[in-house]
């Protein structure tokens, strides 16, 4: 079969066009694919004037940009093969271990098989309602600067701040990584959150404050109605909201199905927590989530229901104004599965209001651009990579499209259903000693003492 160091001509495709207002389909079609770039997208009939190129009939399939998840949570390389199978071919990674560098690295060079891997550094964040344990927890400007000196050195070129950062850590890490060339996403940092805050007393940094300084996506539509609306559901507000943040030019990553999820789990009383594919959950996730587990399998889900309902509609308001939104599923955190996920979150765009066609865009050239680099990625098109995916029925018709993957392919490398099937079993094999390995070195380069943790 084709590998990323060979040539060969993807005949009898329909490819779907995704640069328009609609998703067009383009009928009888053929892609040159050469040492994992796109060569050429041509009609079918000029196929034959490729003498001497392996050619691969795609039995008048669907072929589409690979899916982008610009927003997971790797544990172990177990995973990859699960998001690989779903016809995701670039994950990026928001909260940074040491082994991800070294795991991206891997996958480019094809060493290990797995979609492209972007990775932030650690999280930085300051002590709060919202601090983890694997958290790079920093409070003054000059350890904030520290920290972000050293993820720079260790090789990270992106950052996630989270939303307790005081606003000397914040501003400070802002300022170094501009310096730096890095680049920000995350959580909207709120500053040191006094009694009151929210409801009664306003955050000690706004969400408007932070609008322009370069955050290449805010993270989860959740969070904006929290930090943004002081956690209102109102719609007037809302939107005067969306305006501003379309103004400022920031993307926007809604992830609403990290609270579907959740939501999910109190409308069954827990039994979702057992739902199909949870088997691809990291096993020490599964393990430290045990107390979130207990307590949304106890939760009345009537006010979720209200605030979930409102999170859609903030998310459509969003669109609405003008802001690009990406897609991401939060895969690898509580009880979010690698790679079906993303499919889900789809599906959840849809429901909240976006045409098919501009969920496909969020899940494909939206990220690229999102990311700069949109001339990469993100279509199929000549002299960007080779990252396809062929389907049996048109995903601008139906989303369920996207749930019978015949092939996928990463980067050149062309795999089958047989082989992605192959995959997805793999990825239910984890290697429990092996994440625990990670997550201790990821921690030891915090400085945190994991031998008082009990690790």
């Amino acid at each position: 079969m084709a590998n990323t160091s060979g040539t060969y001509l993807l005949d009898n495709v329909q490819v779907l066009d995704l640069d328009g207002d609609a998703a067009a389909v383009r009928p009888d079609m053929a892609i040159l694919i050469k040492n994992g770039t796109i060569a050429a997208v041509m009609p079918a009939g000029e196929a034959g004037s490729k003498e001497g190129v392996a050619i691969i009939d795609g039995a008048g399939r669907i072929a589409m940009p690979g899916l982008v998840d610009m927003h997971v949570h790797v544990w172990d390389e177990a995973s990859l093969g699960a998001y690989l199978a779903a016809g995701v071919t670039t994950i990026r990674n928001a909260s940074g271990m040491p082994f991800h560098l070294r795991l991206a690295d891997r996958i480019a060079r094809g060493a290990t098989l797995g979609p492209r891997l972007i990775t932030t550094g650690p999280i930085l964040n300051s002590l709060g309602a919202n601090a983890q344990i694997n958290h790079h927890i920093v409070t003054t400007a000059d350890e904030a600067r520290a920290a972000v000196r050293q993820h720079h050195a260790a090789g990270y070129r992106r950052l996630k701040v989270y939303s307790n950062l005081t606003r000397e850590a914040y501003e400070a890490i802002r300022d170094e990584a501009k310096l730096l060339g890095m680049t920000i996403m995350g959580h909207t940092p709120e500053g040191l959150r006094a009694p009151g805050v929210p409801y009664d007393k306003p955050f000690a940094i706004a969400f408007e404050e932070l609008l322009d300084d370069g955050f290449v996506t805010i993270e989860h539509t959740e969070s904006v109605v929290w930090h943004g609306l002081r956690d209102a559901h109102d719609e007037d507000a809302g939107r005067e909201l969306a305006r501003r943040i379309a103004a400022a030019g920031v993307a926007v990553d809604p992830t609403l199905l990290a609270f579907y999820n959740l939501l999910q789990v109190a409308e069954t009383d827990g039994a979702y927590l057992h739902r199909p594919g949870t088997e691809r959950i990291n096993p020490l996730l599964v393990a430290q989530s045990q107390a979130e587990y207990d307590r949304w399998t106890a939760e009345d889900p009537t006010r979720h229901r209200e605030a979930f309902a409102f999170y859609q509609r903030m998310t459509k308001m969003l669109f609405e104004e003008g802001v690009m939104l990406v897609a991401g599923s939060d895969a690898g955190i509580f009880t979010n599965v690698p790679g079906t996920s993303l499919i889900e979150e789809l599906e959840l765009l849809e429901g909240a209001g976006l045409s098919r066609a501009d969920v496909l865009r969020a899940a494909t050239r939206n990220a690229a651009i999102a990311l700069g680099e949109g001339n990469l990625f993100g279509r199929i098109a000549p002299g960007l990579r080779a990252d396809l995916i062929l389907l049996e029925r048109d995903p601008g018709a139906d989303l369920s499209a996207l749930r019978a993957i015949s092939v996928v392919i990463a980067g050149g490398r062309y795999l089958d259903r047989r082989q992605l099937d192959t995959l997805l079993a793999q990825a239910a094999d984890h290697d429990v000693a092996r994440t625990q390995r990670h997550l201790v070195e990821a921690l030891e380069a915090q400085g945190i003492d994991v031998a008082a943790l009990g690790l």
